[in-house]
């Protein structure tokens, strides 16, 4: 067990080896030890506080981006929206995610992911807020379009964060288990909208999703900054303070934890000018199209974009659908609809558990097949039933559901810290685009060519996603720092 003069030691070791070691060697093995430290730390209630106040973040994050699927049949007849503005009026939420992917993860690599998250998660609520004041299509596309900008920025940056606080041991049943929170806030959107929306009106929902938010938006702030980042920053006495309070909880847990850290400095400082610091580099977003990322970097692309054009317009639309296509009343309608999020909830709680064992290559693959078949019956005939519909969408909308989760999982593990925010939020920026697109598109077709025509752009999708999916790297087990090298 460490005292206070072994920790101090520890951190100071690189000069006491030796005063011939270059400064960069020695500050390169100070920030390889902290590393190791850190990546030693089994899971303790000091990972678990910030998995739960970064969990709500993203709990709201879902519940404003779906508000709206169970606004709409109410909109459709106050407004007299037509097909393509319901289209339009779904896209601008995706659109604004775009945005914010784009910004907030950039900002992210610079100035930190807490404060990141904090200030997106606070724009959306402040949005979520304005959305009340809406009084026709117009007003409601514009706080849309600015409210997603904040839903955009939260997500990948808290991907990005919670990876980087796990060790490779149990990294893939601990993600899963913070990303479950997504589907439940979506499950728990539909329940609750299925209650609110007809009793209390469409405003009920947003006021619902913004006042929680600008408290949450306060605990995210007050939560400690990513040790990893810290250290690619070189702000080392930072990030070992961090880690000092890490390994606290974990000696309250077992009084028997340690970690020789002082041990590991003496042994990174022997390989002398072999240890040489990472250049600090200006990350730039070509670098993710650069030869050593390029074939992962298109895959995720690719794996985002179909998962999420097949989800997503599955999870808008049909609401709508079973209320004018199908003629269901409107709370038979939204209860419908919120089946697909329970049965994402059933599906991903199994991949949780089994995701480290199984990898992350595996249940895309499988997930995405299992989805075109399902989406294949559907456009053979299973539309013909309200209930084979309900059955079968729901089913394909929660394995397909799956892979959205498991690549929030995958993508923060396929880069380096400097630009794992970076990565992440682009990636996610091909869901914004999928996601603005479906909808849309869908909204064309279901006027022009019939619903069954729908299932079959789906089904081609999926297929796509899974000859993608066969060329994702396994990183079930690995740590972080040894997938992006």
């Amino acid at each position: 067990m460490h005292d206070s003069n072994s920790m101090l030691a520890a951190g100071s070791a690189a000069g006491e080896v030796s005063q011939d070691v270059p400064q960069q060697t020695r500050l390169a093995g100070r920030a390889a030890a902290l590393t190791a430290r850190f990546e030693a730390i089994p899971f303790t209630p000091w990972h678990r506080r910030a998995r739960i106040i970064m969990g709500s973040a993203t709990f709201l994050d879902a519940f404003d981006a779906l508000s709206l699927a169970f606004v709409l049949p109410i909109l459709i007849n106050l407004w007299a929206l037509t097909p393509a503005q319901i289209g339009w009026m779904i896209a601008a939420s995706y659109i604004g995610q775009l945005v914010g992917a784009l910004l907030f993860s950039r900002l992210a690599e610079t100035l930190g992911r807490v404060h990141m998250a904090a200030s997106a998660t606070a724009l959306m609520s402040v949005m979520s807020l304005t959305c009340i004041l809406a009084g026709n299509f117009q007003m409601l596309f514009i706080c849309r379009l600015i409210q997603g900008i904040g839903v955009g920025g939260e997500m990948p940056v808290a991907a990005a964060y919670i990876s980087e606080l796990l060790r490779a041991k149990g990294r893939g049943r601990n993600f899963m288990l913070y990303e479950l929170i997504f589907p439940v806030g979506l499950m728990v959107t539909g329940q609750v909208g299925t209650l609110i929306v007809p009793a209390f009106g469409w405003k009920s929902l947003f006021l619902l999703g913004g006042i929680p938010g600008l408290l949450i938006a306060y605990l995210l702030y007050r939560l400690p900054e990513s040790p990893r980042w810290l250290i690619g920053q070189g702000r080392l006495d930072e990030a070992e303070n961090i880690i000092r309070q890490a390994e606290d909880s974990a000696r309250r847990r077992d009084p028997n934890y340690t970690f020789d850290d002082r041990a590991y400095n003496e042994a990174t400082l022997a390989l002398g000018g072999q240890v040489q610091a990472a250049p600090r580099v200006r990350n730039r977003w070509r670098e993710l199209l650069s030869p050593t990322f390029r074939v992962r970097t298109i895959v995720a692309w690719i794996l985002w974009a179909s998962s999420f054009f097949v989800a997503n317009s599955l999870n808008n639309w049909m609401p709508t659908l079973y209320h004018t296509v199908y003629s269901l009343e409107l709370g038979s309608a939204l209860r419908a609809a919120s089946m697909t999020n329970v049965a994402q909830v059933v599906i991903l709680l199994a991949c949780a558990f089994c995701i480290d064992r199984i990898g992350r290559r595996t249940w895309a693959v499988v997930s995405f097949l299992v989805g075109a078949v399902l989406l294949a019956a559907l456009a053979a005939g299973g539309a013909n039933s309200l209930w084979s519909l309900i059955l079968l969408a729901t089913l394909a909308y929660g394995v397909v559901g799956s892979v959205n989760a498991v690549l929030y999982l995958y993508t923060p593990e396929i880069y380096p810290t400097r630009m794992r925010a970076v990565g992440t939020g682009l990636a996610t920026s091909w869901l914004r685009i999928a996601s603005a697109v479906g909808p849309t598109t869908v909204g064309y077709m279901v006027g022009a060519q019939g619903i069954k025509s729908v299932f079959i752009m789906f089904g081609i999708v999926a297929v796509i996603g899974a000859l993608a999916a066969t060329q994702m790297i396994e990183t079930g087990g690995r740590k972080l720092e040894d997938i992006s090298s």
